[in-house]
C-alpha cells in the first residue's frame, strides 16, 4: 500500500440526522474512488461502513467507521457517524481524531435536528464544516427555501456553492459558483461540463455575488476588488475558500444526491482542496499534572498515538483505533502508555475500510490505524515513544441516565450477563452497569431506549443471553416523626441457663443519617457491657422498616432503662430484647417512607421552556429557578428537584418535548417524605413482593 504523508491527509467526519444519506455518501465516494466495486445501499443491507450484524438489522449506522478514499493522490479518511441521539458517544469519538466535518441535509426534510446538533459540535471544537444537501433527486425539493432554511439557522457564514438547474420539475445539472461551469450527469454519475445556459444566468449572477461576498470576506484584497467590481480569478476563490474554511468564516453549501453519484467528485475537490490537514492547527491540548496546556505538533519528534475508539469483537478480540498526533508510528516501534503505565508493541497494525484490515508497516502524523489485542490498553489512552508524561486531551462521553433492571431469561444466567456487558463496557464508553446490592438488581444505564435495546440483541448474538429489561427498584427508606417510649423484653426458659433481656427506649427523630444511641440508665437497671449489644440489635434491625421494608434513617434512639437477670441475661438477649422495642416502637412513632429526590437542570431552547416546567410539574417536581444559558444563544437551563421514580423515562419524554434539542443532568440530592397516595402504592407494592 501506498504510503502518505501529513500534507497528504484529511480527516473528514460525515455528521448529520438519522436516515440523511451519510453512509450513502461513503459509499458513493468508495465507489467512485474504486475502493470498491459496486455501489452498496443501507436498505440493500450492503453497506461497507454499517457492516455490524446490529446495523444490518435494523437499517441504520449504530457506531462510527472508517472508510478511507484516495483521490488526486490524497487520502480521505472519512468517519462515517450514526445520526441517532442514542449513539452520540460514537459522534464525540469522531470528532475529537476529525480536522473538519461533513454535515449532511436530506433535501425533503430540510434542516433537522441532527444538523442542528452536529453544527453546535463542530462549533464547540472550532472545526471547518461544508453542507452536504443530499437526495436532491427528490422532486419536492428546493433550493431556495432550503438555502434561506440554512441562512436564517447559521447566519452568513453559509456560502452557496453548487446549487441545482431544474426545469419542469427534473434536475439537469449544477451550477458550479466557483468556475462558473455546470456539471450535467448521466445515469452512471458521470457527468460532463458545459457554459451555463442563458435561463440560468440571472440566478447564477445572484448566488455568484453571494458566493463572491463570502470568500472577500476572508482578505482585505479580495474585499476591495470585491467592491471596485475587479474580477476575482478561480485561483484566488479557492485560497480564499481555504483560509475562509479553516477561519470558519464560510461554510460552503454544495447539492447532490449520493445514490446517483451527483456532485460527490465536487465534495472530494472541496475536501482536497480546502480541508486542512492535521498539523494546520499546529496545537493539540494535551494535560498534564491536570493542567491542560498546548503542544506544540510541529516541534514534537516523539511518536504518540490516542485510542479514540474500541471494539469488542468476539472473533478477532480486542480492536484499539488510534490517531497518530505526533512523529511518526512504525512497526518496529513499543510504545509507552502514560495513562496506565506498561508498553505496547506496534508490530502489527492495520488501517481499515469498514471491516476490512489492511495491515501498514508505518502511519504519518494525522493519519488513522487499527492495532488488536493491547493487553492493558483502552480508549481515551495516549502512548508515546518518548519520556513525557503528558496526556492528550479525551473523548468527552454524554453521561448515561435511561436506566433499565436486566433481568435473565434462563437461570443462573447473571454471571454470563455480567461477563458479556464487562465486554461491551470496553468499546461503548456511554454505558454504564452496576450490581445494586440494596435492591439486589443488575441496572444498566444508556443514553436511551434505542441504546439498551441494541446492547441486550448484541449480548443475545455474541454471547447468547437472553434479557429481559424493566424499570429499575427505587431505593426508598423509612423514618419516624414522632417520639415514643417503649420496651422490649426477650425472656426464654427452657432447662438450664435461660435468656433474659429487657430494655425501655425512647425513640425519636434523629439527625444524622443512620442511629444515634444514647443510654441514660441509672442504677445499673441495664449492665454497661450490654450497651454495645442494646445498639448493634438496633443497627440490625434498621436494615428493615415496619412500612415496606426499606431501611430506616435518621433515628435517634435512647436507652433509659430496663433489667437483667444475674445467669439469663447475655449480649444476644439484649440484642433480641432491643429489636422487639424497635419493632413495637417504629410502629407508634407515625413511621413514614422516604424517596429519592434529584437536582435537574435542563438546557433547552426558550420557545420550549414553558413545556418543560408543565412536565416538571407533572413529575411531582419543584422549579427552582431558571437562567440564560452562557455560550448558547437561545437556551435557558432550567433547575428543579424532582423524586427519582418520576425519572425514570425522562431521556425519552425529553427528546419528544424538545425535538432532540434539550440536554438534562440529573444528580442526588436528598430524601424527602413521599406523599400518602405515593406511600401506600409503595407499601402494597412491596408486600406483594414479598409475597412472591
Amino acid at each position: 500500500m501506498a504510503k502518505y504523508t501529513t500534507k497528504q491527509i484529511r480527516n473528514v467526519c460525515l455528521l448529520g440526522h438519522g436516515g440523511c444519506g451519510k453512509t450513502s455518501m461513503a459509499e458513493a465516494m468508495l465507489y467512485m474512488t474504486k475502493a470498491t466495486d459496486r455501489l452498496g445501499n443501507p436498505t440493500d443491507k450492503n453497506t461497507v461502513c454499517d457492516y455490524d450484524p446490529e446495523e444490518t438489522k435494523r437499517g441504520f449506522s449504530i457506531s462510527s467507521a472508517m472508510a478511507p478514499v484516495i483521490w488526486e493522490n490524497c487520502k480521505i479518511n472519512m468517519i462515517d457517524t450514526p445520526g441517532f441521539l442514542d449513539f452520540e458517544g460514537e459522534v464525540h469519538q469522531a470528532l475529537r481524531v476529525a480536522d473538519a466535518a461533513v454535515i449532511t441535509i436530506d433535501a425533503r426534510n430540510g434542516v433537522e435536528v441532527g444538523a442542528e446538533l452536529a453544527w453546535e459540535k463542530a462549533c464547540e471544537v472550532n472545526m471547518p464544516r461544508t453542507f452536504f444537501i443530499n437526495k436532491f433527486d427528490d422532486p419536492e425539493a428546493r433550493f431556495t427555501k432550503l438555502y434561506d432554511e440554512l441562512r436564517e439557522k447559521f447566519g452568513n457564514v453559509v456560502c452557496p456553492l453548487l446549487l441545482p438547474m431544474r426545469v419542469d420539475g427534473v434536475i439537469t445539472g449544477f451550477l458550479n459558483l466557483l468556475d462558473q461551469k455546470v456539471f450535467v450527469y448521466d445515469k452512471t454519475g458521470a457527468h460532463t461540463e458545459g457554459e451555463i445556459p442563458a435561463e440560468f444566468q440571472d440566478v447564477a449572477a445572484t448566488y455568484r455575488d453571494m458566493f463572491l461576498e463570502s470568500i472577500a470576506g476572508t482578505s482585505d484584497e479580495l474585499m476591495e476588488k470585491y467592491f471596485e467590481g475587479e474580477e476575482i480569478s478561480t485561483e484566488e476563490a479557492v485560497e480564499a475558500l481555504h483560509q475562509g474554511m479553516i477561519k470558519g468564516e464560510i461554510c460552503p453549501v454544495i447539492c447532490g444526491s449520493a445514490t446517483k453519484l451527483w456532485s460527490i467528485e465536487a465534495l472530494m475537490n472541496i475536501i482536497f482542496e480546502s480541508y486542512p490537514r492535521h498539523t494546520a492547527k499546529k496545537v493539540e491540548t494535551v494535560v498534564e499534572n491536570d493542567e491542560e496546556k498546548e503542544l506544540s505538533i510541529a516541534d514534537t519528534t516523539d511518536t504518540s498515538v490516542l485510542v479514540f475508539k474500541t471494539i469488542a469483537d468476539p472473533f478477532v478480540g480486542k480492536m484499539s483505533f488510534f490517531k497518530v498526533m505526533t512523529g511518526e508510528l512504525t512497526n518496529t516501534m513499543t510504545l509507552r502508555n502514560v495513562t496506565r503505565g506498561g508498553n505496547e508493541k506496534f508490530a502489527h497494525f492495520y488501517t481499515m475500510c469498514g471491516k476490512k484490515q489492511t495491515e501498514v508497516d508505518s502511519l504519518a502524523c494525522g493519519d488513522i490505524g487499527m492495532i488488536p489485542k493491547l493487553a492493558n490498553t483502552f480508549t481515551n489512552d495516549t502512548l508515546t515513544s518518548g519520556s513525557a508524561n503528558y496526556e492528550f486531551k479525551k473523548v468527552a462521553y454524554p453521561t448515561p441516565y435511561m436506566s433499565m433492571a436486566v433481568k435473565p431469561q434462563g437461570k443462573g444466567d447473571e454471571d454470563k450477563i455480567s461477563s458479556g456487558i464487562t465486554k461491551m463496557l470496553e468499546e461503548d464508553m456511554t454505558l454504564k452497569f452496576v450490581n445494586n446490592a440494596e435492591t439486589k438488581e443488575l441496572v444498566l444505564s444508556g443514553l436511551g431506549d434505542m441504546h439498551l435495546d441494541v446492547v441486550t440483541s448484541k449480548l443475545k448474538a455474541r454471547y447468547n443471553v437472553s434479557v429481559v429489561l424493566t424499570a429499575p427498584k427505587i431505593a426508598y427508606r423509612e423514618t419516624i416523626k414522632k417520639k415514643v417510649q417503649v420496651e422490649g423484653k426477650h425472656k426464654k426458659q427452657s432447662g438450664g441457663h435461660g435468656q433474659y433481656g429487657h430494655v425501655k427506649i425512647e425513640f425519636a427523630p434523629g439527625e444524622a443519617d443512620g442511629l444515634t444511641f444514647t443510654e441514660s440508665v441509672v442504677g445499673g437497671a441495664v449492665p454497661k457491657g450490654y450497651f454495645p449489644a442494646v445498639e448493634k440489635g438496633l443497627l440490625e434491625a434498621m436494615q428493615k422498616g415496619v412500612l415496606a421494608g426499606y431501611p430506616v434513617v435518621n433515628l435517634a434512639a435512647n436507652l433509659y432503662d430496663g433489667s437483667y437477670h444475674d445467669v439469663d441475661s447475655s449480649e444476644m438477649a439484649f440484642k433480641l430484647a432491643a429489636s422487639l422495642a424497635y419493632k413495637d416502637g417504629l410502629a407508634k412513632a407515625n413511621p413514614v417512607i422516604l424517596e429519592p429526590v434529584g437536582e435537574l437542570k435542563v438546557t433547552i431552547p426558550d420557545s420550549m421552556l414553558g413545556d418543560a416546567m408543565g412536565d416538571v410539574n407533572k413529575r411531582r417536581g419543584r422549579v427552582m429557578g431558571m437562567s440564560a444559558c452562557e455560550g448558547k444563544k437561545g437556551y435557558q437551563i432550567l433547575e428543579a428537584e424532582v423524586p427519582a421514580s418520576e425519572m425514570v423515562d425522562y431521556t425519552i419524554a425529553l427528546r419528544a418535548l424538545s425535538q432532540g434539542k434539550g440536554k438534562f443532568s440529573f444528580n442526588f440530592v436528598r430524601y424527602e417524605e413521599v406523599p400518602a397516595a405515593s406511600a401506600q402504592k409503595i407499601i402494597e407494592e412491596a408486600k406483594k413482593n414479598a409475597e412472591e
